[in-house]
């Protein structure tokens, strides 16, 4: 959680709020951000057809003799990615693929345990909040949803296609930070207390764009990465000097063209993250503007890691997407989504200044 959250005045705190589940949540939170970023690694690596079936409980247990490997590596041979690009691939190659699904899946798991059994007590012992019951519920059922999703996902690679789906893609990473934010905006809730929408500030309205323009940039991000558009241009400012990408339909109509062209969808990143930093840059002079104390601390923190997330996809674009920078853009994707999610949260119970 960003500090400015952590340090709000008593003035933003009510009764009624419960610091047990708060962390309770935090570790929730945790283990979201770790699926996300082993997620792309997994996509990153190629990985995620590895598996070919869907248990989720007998699952959890990997191979463990080299009758199970070799099981395990011939299912792999029915589908089109062995056949078309991995074909003679040995085992340990193909075990260096399994263990990235396999723990992708496994961390997954154990999210649901963790989430789970603690749910299960609050609501036993009367510790949840009545009012946030369903949302806690809500919870429960987007993460049950969200297995179902990577297994629909998964399916789109293991019959015609060499890769999953860029749609299912962005559908299983846009969820994923919807259950993120949902997250983050009960736990500080539990933290600090109800944010009574009814009552809000006027900034709430803005900040609450600007997070969800932090999302659909996100979503953008996955078309590139389910189409590997981050390797078509790895020139900066322009496409190998032009301002426009001269095949950006790639013979394509323009409707399917902004989904499934890699210089479409590299060139729509581009520019939402521009229009994404012009978006910051006021919304922060609205805040600092604002003579709220912890208003003027989110503005100094979102335009820092808007910037920096900036600067870490130009350098991933440049050296061509290599695995590491990826993952470190990802992890700036996540960072700013918190920030820009606690800055929205804040922003609801913003309080003026006196004599305002």
């Amino acid at each position: 959680m960003p500090s400015a959250v952590l340090s709000i005045p008593k003035a933003y705190t009510e009764p009624g709020t419960d610091r047990v589940m708060f962390w309770w949540l935090v570790v929730i939170a945790a283990f979201v951000c770790a699926m996300i970023v082993v997620g792309g690694a997994t996509r990153l690596t190629d990985s995620g057809l590895s598996i070919t079936d869907w248990r989720p409980i007998t699952g959890a247990i990997p191979p463990l003799t080299q009758e199970g490997w070799e099981r395990e590596l011939e299912r792999y041979r029915q589908i089109p990615q062995y056949q078309e690009i991995n074909r003679g691939m040995s085992m340990s190659d193909f075990q260096f693929i399994y263990w990235w699904e396999w723990g992708h899946r496994q961390l997954g798991r154990t999210l649901g345990l963790v989430y789970f059994i603690p749910f299960v007590f609050f609501l036993w012992s009367g510790r949840a909040p009545k009012r946030l019951r369903p949302r806690l519920w809500v919870l429960f059922a987007l993460g049950g949803l969200q297995g179902a999703i990577g297994w629909w996902m998964v399916a789109s690679g293991l019959t015609e296609r060499v890769d999953v789906s860029q749609y299912r893609l962005a559908t299983h990473l846009t969820m994923a930070f919807v259950i993120l934010g949902l997250t983050l905006w009960t736990a500080l809730e539990l933290r600090h207390g109800q944010t009574r929408l009814d009552v809000r500030s006027p900034l709430f309205k803005w900040s609450a764009i600007f997070w969800g323009a932090v999302l659909f940039q996100i979503a953008l991000g996955a078309f590139v990465a389910g189409l590997d558009a981050g390797r078509v241009y790895t020139s900066w400012p322009g496409f190998d000097g032009r301002l426009w990408p001269e095949d950006y339909l790639s013979g394509l109509p323009l409707w399917q063209a902004v989904f499934e062209s890699r210089p479409a969808v590299q060139l729509q990143h581009r520019w939402a993250g521009y229009a994404l930093a012009a978006g910051g840059l006021a919304l922060a002079f609205l805040w600092r503007r604002s003579g709220d104390v912890i208003m003027g601390r989110f503005a100094i923190a979102t335009l820092a890691v808007l910037f920096a997330q900036i600067a870490l996809g130009i350098l991933t674009l440049v050296n061509a997407a290599p695995l590491s920078l990826s993952l470190a853009h990802q992890t700036g994707a996540i960072l700013l989504f918190l920030t820009a999610g606690a800055a929205a949260w804040a922003s609801a119970r913003a309080v003026k200044p006196a004599g305002a």
